[in-house]
């Protein structure tokens, strides 16, 4: 089957390859099946750990993990399962991830040996103004939270439908509709609400009556919908639909793209908020002119493997490559916990200095990947480290024009630490079929419920991406507010090969600390032989170039004296965005001898995750 083949002409292979019946590519969800509807059963089960072969797929949850194994099982591929996946994660975790967010995806083609990356992330109006985010009655910032999050300004441009469309065209064996078809499905009968939708709900309760569109889906009768209720989107269901028989054009042009161009400009506000619910500038040629790009991985090499990541907009390749390149320059194996810890802490602060002063979107900003990734300067940032004293915080970035690899001849520019507003809720995902292709695939809305602006009769939130800008305007800054450009994101899908071949994938949601939990889990697997249970499993710690290091407290009833006594401060995770003590909720899967798998998800962060496998047995 050959990229350039017809969407129908793949989808109707894929049913003869299978020996599927029309009845059986009906059940598998495609856009032009005509089967009765019938009420399926509520999967609610989670498995965090599933070892097989044949094929797996681990996300946060049962329902759209399920529906990415019955593509496998069906004859679908590993980019298939992953957009069906993405699509039911649109449908139960609608307040991470949908059709109005962005993303980034990462897929390794087990045919050629190569890794390539979509980017998918959301852009700026070419109509916004760097001073977007300042309020004109006070000529300050608007506050963060709720106010900022909570409006059309912070909307940028969706690139999900974009991504999932160009994915399959790339590499997949679906069309659109046969991809989102299961997941239509699972809208129109609903899905069980657990205790932390039901949470999150009622966590933006007041942010979602500030639209007169919300409430009708979210919040029934003015309030949460309770545990153990089925909760149902009709109105996503033929939204998917839609896109499924129309393509995307269906998204980004007509009259889908008018409603989401007109909500954003001027959004459905509700007479009894409080809230400002600052307009936008988004048109329909904003809509209309968005692509998803094609993209080249960051390769990092660490202790004999390959490690492949998102290259900018996203900082996650380069900032988790970086760390790994410090780190790399020590044996940390035989070193203590506390001692590797330190350096683990001491490694990603300095990376996290260059992340702030040199990364942004390429497209609009020169990003020197290549300096930032490059052994030498890495050798040089690791002069730095003390073995037994912590660094004063905020240190200085590098200066990634002059370096050389010695101690004490590097060149300093003025630190960038800018106030972190990248949001913890984001979903990841991670898929792999029986011919080895790999999928690791993290996307996002953005704040826990977007902009809390759901598109009127269309079942699904917008993002407020646009506030991982920078908040204040200054033009030395990579990550400032500029038209058509896309937010520096910290989101780090990765694939680890040895030799060529898939050793790990694994990805997290959380911000800013997605990088640094997908390089303590690195750290986990590669230096402190943990098993990959045990790597997802253990408690974290994420330093970011901040005076005090967040951490899990079970990390500080295990480090925290021992940690203390080189000079760093461990502070109880948990922020302004949420009271969860969790950092991340990530996904993996290790690929092990004779084609075992060995899928992962979070056995206890955020209630837990789904972890399946094709088949137990080989």
């Amino acid at each position: 089957m050959t990229p350039s083949a017809t969407r129908a002409a793949r989808t109707a292979a894929l049913a003869a390859a299978t020996a599927l019946s029309v009845t059986a590519v009906a059940a598998l969800g495609g856009a032009s099946a005509a089967a009765p509807q019938q009420r399926a059963p509520h999967y609610s089960v989670k498995t965090p750990t599933s070892t097989g072969y044949g094929g797996a797929v681990t996300s946060v949850d049962p329902e759209a993990s399920r529906i990415g194994i019955q593509v496998l099982k069906r004859g679908g591929n590993a980019v298939d399962a992953a957009v069906a996946t993405a699509a039911a994660l649109g449908v139960t975790e609608p307040y991470s991830a949908g059709v109005g967010g962005g993303g980034y995806f990462v897929y390794y083609d087990a045919e050629s040996g190569k890794v390539r990356t979509i980017d998918g992330r959301e852009t700026a109006p070419k109509a916004m103004p760097k001073d977007a985010f300042i309020d004109p009655a006070t000529g300050d910032p608007y506050p963060f939270t709720p106010d900022l999050v909570t409006s059309g300004v912070s909307v940028g441009v969706p690139g999900t439908p974009a991504t999932w469309a160009r994915a399959l065209k790339r590499w997949g064996t679906l069309d659109l509709g046969g991809a989102l078809g299961p997941a239509a499905k699972l809208a129109d009968r609903g899905f069980v609400v657990d205790q932390t939708f039901h949470d999150q709900t009622k966590d933006n309760q007041e942010r979602f009556e500030a639209y007169t569109t919300t409430p009708k889906l979210f919040l029934p009768k003015g309030k949460a919908p309770r545990v153990g209720s089925v909760f149902k989107n009709p109105d996503l269901a033929a939204t998917y639909r839609l896109l499924g028989k129309r393509g995307t054009d269906a998204f980004y042009s007509g009259t889908l793209a008018r409603e989401i161009a007109a909500a954003v400009r001027k959004p459905p506000k509700s007479d009894d908020t409080d809230l400002p619910v600052p307009k936008g500038f988004m048109k329909v040629s904003d809509l209309r002119g968005y692509e998803a790009l094609n993209q080249k991985p960051t390769r990092t090499r660490y202790r004999g493997h390959q490690v492949f990541g998102m290259a900018p907009s996203s900082s996650g390749g380069t900032t988790v490559g970086e760390a790994l390149n410090i780190m790399e320059r020590y044996d940390l194996a035989s070193m203590s916990p506390q001692d590797a810890l330190h350096h683990y802490l001491e490694a990603t602060a300095l990376a996290f200095a260059d992340r702030a002063k040199y990364v942004g979107d390429p497209a609009k900003v020169d990003v020197p990947v290549k300096d930032l990734l490059n052994d030498t300067f890495a050798v040089e940032r690791a002069c730095n480290i003390s073995p037994t004293k912590a660094m004063t915080k905020p240190v200085a970035a590098g200066d990634v024009t002059s370096y050389d690899g010695k101690c004490g001849t590097a060149g300093r520019t003025a630190d960038g630490t800018a106030p972190d507003t990248e949001n913890v809720e984001t979903t990841n995902l991670t898929v792999t079929d029986k011919w080895g292709n790999v999928v690791e695939y993290t996307l996002t809305i953005e704040q826990t419920g977007g902009s809390g602006m759901l598109v009127k009769d269309r079942g699904f939130l917008l993002n407020n991406e646009l506030t991982d800008f920078s908040t204040v305007y200054d033009k030395a800054d990579p990550n400032r507010i500029q038209p058509g450009k896309r937010p520096r994101s910290s989101m780090s899908p990765t694939i680890v090969l040895k030799d060529g071949k898939p050793v790990l994938a694994l990805g997290s949601p959380g911000g800013s600390t997605i990088i640094t939990t997908v390089t303590q889990m690195l750290f986990n697997y590669l230096d402190r032989g943990m098993s990959i249970e045990e790597a997802i499993a253990a408690p974290r710690a994420s330093q970011r170039n901040t005076a005090a290091v967040t951490a899990e407290p079970e990390f500080i009833a295990l480090y925290g004296d021992l940690l203390t006594a080189y000079g760093h401060t461990l502070a109880p995770s948990g922020d302004a965005f949420t009271s969860a003590a969790e950092i991340g909720a990530a996904t993996a899967v290790e690929f092990g001898k004779k084609k075992q798998l060995t899928a992962v998800s979070e056995p206890t962060r955020r209630g837990g995750g789904s972890a399946l496998v094709v088949s137990k047995r080989k």
